[in-house]
Order: structure tokens, then sequence, then C-alpha cells
């Protein structure tokens, strides 16, 4: 696989970044705390998404080594007091929202450890690839803590509450069939095949256009939330807004003109 540049984004040494075409690629790189998180490569996180180059249109997030991420760096906890904890656990809130409501899809790609934190920011992506080595755990309970990324609130939406306080209670963990099946991936891959596969979906969702990108990634889970007669009105004038696009118009003439393929399974 060639990744073709480096993007010129300042990071952490535990952080790493390439493009491929109009894919930016950021490698989780502290291996040795397989991929542990800690304040540094969340603030990491953060500058890497605000200094996006404009060309950019999708993000594939992945780790070194033999895991995504087992989570929070549990030392960053030792000698703290609730204010400080507060602080800790909305700075992550912040950094993940930006991902989640960000200018771009984001795709995480997942192998090994997918563990408390790490399945919170995998969580905040909009798409997940998994490997046959993934693994999904919520260890916080076994610890004496709790979930502090916005797992709380985006894991349930993906698996539902009952699963989460399953794994949260009982130290249940997860392998990549089992996760997808519970929702917490759309795509299961061979060992090692999923940062290609994520790639390879990174180049389709880049072909769309910016405007239907925007609508799936900002209106979407707004409009899911949101109550039905909020929603259908929320859709209706994203729908206008959308098909008005003068890219739309030129796509839709495109299809009418059978210049455009048609859907047909692959």
């Amino acid at each position: 696989m060639n990744l073709l540049a480096t993007l010129p984004i300042e990071l952490p040494g535990s952080m790493s970044t390439t493009r491929h075409g109009e894919t930016a690629v950021l490698t989780l790189s502290r291996p040795e705390k397989r991929n542990a998180l800690n304040t540094t490569m969340i603030l990491g996180i953060e500058t890497f998404f605000g200094a996006l180059p404009e060309d950019i249109k999708v993000v594939v997030i992945h780790g070194q080594g033999d895991n995504f991420s087992a989570g929070l760096d549990l030392s960053e906890l030792r000698e703290t007091d609730v204010t400080q904890a507060l602080a800790h656990s909305r700075l992550w809130h912040r950094v993940f929202e930006g991902i989640e409501f960000g200018r771009v899809p984001v795709i995480a790609v997942l192998h090994g450890a997918v563990l408390g934190g790490g399945l919170e920011l995998a969580a905040s992506c909009h798409l997940r690839v998994a490997d046959e080595t993934a693994y999904y755990g919520l260890p916080e309970a076994q610890r004496g803590i709790f979930v502090g990324g916005g797992g709380s609130v985006r894991l349930p939406r993906l698996m539902g509450t009952a699963t989460m306080a399953d794994m949260m209670l009982t130290g249940r963990v997860l392998d990549s069939q089992q996760g997808q099946a519970a929702g917490l991936s759309q795509y299961v891959v061979a060992k090692g095949a999923g940062l290609e596969k994520g790639l390879a979906l990174a180049e389709k969702i880049a072909a769309n256009a910016p405007l239907t990108n925007f609508a799936v990634i900002q209106a979407l889970p707004r409009i899911a939330t949101a109550d039905p007669a909020t929603g259908l009105l929320l859709e209706g004038l994203m729908a206008a807004v959308a098909q008005n696009d003068d890219e739309a118009k030129m796509r839709l003439l495109a299809f009418l003109e059978k210049r455009a393929a048609k859907v047909v399974p692959t």
C-alpha cells in the first residue's frame, strides 16, 4: 500500500499522519502501550482535525502494532480530584464531538484491542472496519471507574443499553463477529486487511457530492434523535438544499441521460 506523503501537521510523537489521494490517515503510534490514549494524544487528535487541508475529503484512523487502542492511559487518573476528572472527561467530549460533527467523514480501522476509551474513539467515527483480530471490551467497572469519553451516549445507539451494561457489569468481551452482530462495526475483514478496506471505502466516500456527505454526517444523526415532526422537517430542508446544489443537478442529469452507472450488487 503506497501512502503518498506526510501531511504538514505538527503532531506528538505518539501519532503520525499520511495522505492517500483525498484521504488522510491518522495513526495512533504508541504500540508499546497498546496505543493507550493520554491527554497529549487527545489534544493531538484535535490538532489534526483542526488543521486538515481543504482538499482532504475523508479521514481514516487506525493503530500501529497489534492493537487499535486499549483505551485511556489509566496513569492519568492516579492523582486527580473531582474537578480535574470532570475537565478531563469534558476534553474528550469536545475532541470526539469534533470528529462526529466535523468537516469530513471518518472511518475507524479496528484490530486487536478496542477497549474502553479506544471503543469510545471508534464510536465517534462514522464507519468502523474491523479485522478478525478485533475484540471489544469496557473494563471500566473492573477498574472502579465509568466511561468518560462519550461512550454512554454513543455506544447505546450502536449496540443498545442492555449490551453495553452487560459488557460493563460482567466484563464480557466481544470478538470481531460478535461485535459486528452487536452493531459495533459495519465490516469485518481478514487479519491485516482493515486499512486496505478502509482506504477503499474512503475512496468511494470521497467521490460523493460534498454536500451529500455533509448531510449524512451533520444532519442524519440529528434527525435520528429528533422528535418525528422535527426530524421530517429537517429532512425536507436538507433534501431541498442538497438537490439544488450545482453538483447534484449535474449528477442527476448524468443519470437521466444514462451516463451514470446504475446501482448493482457488489
